[in-house]
């Protein structure tokens, strides 16, 4: 199966694919954290996303044709329900909720244009928030523990949604495991509210954009064998 994995730059999911013999690629306006430059396209995804002869980082042409499968991470700092408060008139200056209302409208043109990827299959992926009202609500949401192997399976049995929009693909099944017990696991705030994972561990937006080991691996399983 060939797989472009666009907005990728961890190499989480491509290299998941490639584990099970998948002729996967990220792509991204960044070099790659994962260690595989020979899988990477560096630059513009919506140039990627059309098929036909690909370059990676080595130099080396690939002659995808039509991708069998997409997977897409458009980012999600304008359009995630964590924005929320920087559009609101209480809360931010006018002329900044006006260039963030420019910037959330890019951000959902991005998304749609990988509905008209050269693809097969597609599967988008992005925080529940604006995209939900904008397009349509998701396929699915999931989180990393659904995906976990054992409740011991501390990095990924934690919560964290993630809405996936399909085209021609199935849901996702996960392993069963009860949701965990934020407030146990990681404590509570001030206000006595249960901290997340995002509370604990995440203070960039590159360390929020990654996917977990988990659900790249459902990803290649349950949808590589397609």
């Amino acid at each position: 199966m060939k797989v472009l994995v666009a907005c990728e730059e961890s190499q989480t999911v491509c290299k998941a694919f490639r584990e099970r013999g998948h002729e996967a690629y990220s792509c991204d306006i960044q070099e790659p954290s994962g260690g595989h430059p020979e899988w990477h396209i560096l630059g513009d995804a919506l140039k990627a996303i059309a098929g036909g002869q690909i370059v990676t980082m080595d130099g080396k042409a690939h002659d995808v044709g039509k991708w069998d499968l997409l997977i897409a991470h458009p980012p999600c700092t304008y359009l995630s329900n964590v924005a929320t408060r920087s559009f609101s008139l209480r809360c931010t200056p006018p002329e900044k909720v006006v260039a963030r209302w420019e910037d959330r409208a890019k951000g959902a043109v991005f998304f749609m244009q990988f509905l008209t990827a050269n693809a097969e299959r597609i599967a988008i992926e992005n925080p529940v928030g604006f995209m939900n009202t904008a397009y349509r609500k998701p396929d699915q949401t999931v989180s990393p523990y659904m995906f976990a192997n054992s409740t011991d399976d501390t990095e990924n049995y934690v919560t964290k949604a993630t809405s996936l929009w399909l085209v021609n693909l199935p849901l996702l099944h996960g392993t069963g495991l009860p949701k965990p017990d934020n407030a146990a696991m990681f404590g509570v705030t001030p206000s006595g509210k249960a901290r997340t994972w995002e509370d604990t561990f995440s203070r960039s937006a590159k360390v929020r954009s990654k996917t977990f080991p988990g659900i790249a691996a459902a990803m290649a399983e349950q949808w590589g064998s397609l």
